[in-house]
């Protein structure tokens, strides 16, 4: 069985992803957060670090699990109860978390919005979410109705989309943020977009996208945040010859 150093894995990601040019959300570590023993056998892939998904990582086999919502989402844990079995668990079968959240939305290849781009054939994007430093979103053109739009997304996704019909029949300037931003449909409306597509937003967003008259897709949280963490692990397994697995564990948000 081959095995390859975890440091190596973990200095092709940073090269990669670039984690240190962005600033995420207060609390969240993009890179290295859980080392293993130090070498690597196995890659599992998956949108989220929990305990369901650790105990099939240790399933299949995998010694390195690749996130894109890590372990750490605040300032600090106390590591007791569920969360210390958790860290017993990653300890005790020798696996390494490795987590990626806006570098990798926002990677020009293998992000979650450039993949769901290319997925619904929006063509040469362009940085949308323009305030944000580096953008993490992408922007393009099509020309399709909302039910065709639809049923894109739900074929790129595999979940159907909830859809605020607010805007014009025919969608043509499309944004895409996936994950959860549409409490941020306002900063679409601003950049000149008449459909925007995120994963999901909260009941008082429809009013909202009343207002602005645009077209909004809430396409999963979840669902439009596969595609990175997928893509990064077949690049991982293409170069360090390693195989990979992906972890789906969809939480329906």
């Amino acid at each position: 069985m081959a095995r390859v150093k975890l440091a190596n894995i973990v200095t092709f990601c940073n090269r990669t992803l670039k984690p240190d040019s962005f600033e995420d959300w207060p609390g969240a570590v993009n890179g290295l957060q859980m080392e293993n023993q130090g070498s690597v056998s196995h890659i599992a892939a998956a949108v989220d670090a929990t305990p369901a998904t650790v105990k099939k990582t240790i399933e299949a086999g995998a010694d390195l699990l690749i996130v894109h919502h890590g372990l750490f989402w605040s300032s600090t844990h106390p590591w007791t109860e569920n969360r210390y079995k958790l860290l017993k668990l990653l300890l005790d079968n020798n696996v390494a978390v490795y987590s990626s959240h806006l570098p990798l939305d926002a990677h020009p290849q293998i992000g979650n919005n450039a993949i769901l781009c290319k997925a619904l054939g929006i063509k040469s994007p362009k940085p949308f979410f323009i305030d944000r430093d580096p953008p993490i979103g992408l922007r393009g053109e099509l020309n399709l109705s909302r039910l065709q739009l639809t049923k894109l997304l739900t074929k790129a996704t595999g979940v159907d989309p909830i859809v605020l019909p607010c805007g014009k029949p025919r969608c043509r300037k499309i944004g895409i943020v996936t994950g959860g931003a549409g409490t941020d449909m306002k900063k679409a409306a601003k950049e000149g977009v008449d459909t925007f597509i995120t994963g999901e937003g909260p009941h008082w967003t429809f009013a909202l996208a009343e207002d602005l008259g645009l077209n909004v897709f809430y396409g999963g949280h979840y669902a439009t945040e596969t595609f990175g963490v997928k893509a990064l692990s077949e690049r991982l397994s293409k170069k360090f010859k390693i195989p990979w697995t992906f972890i789906d564990h969809p939480t329906g948000l």
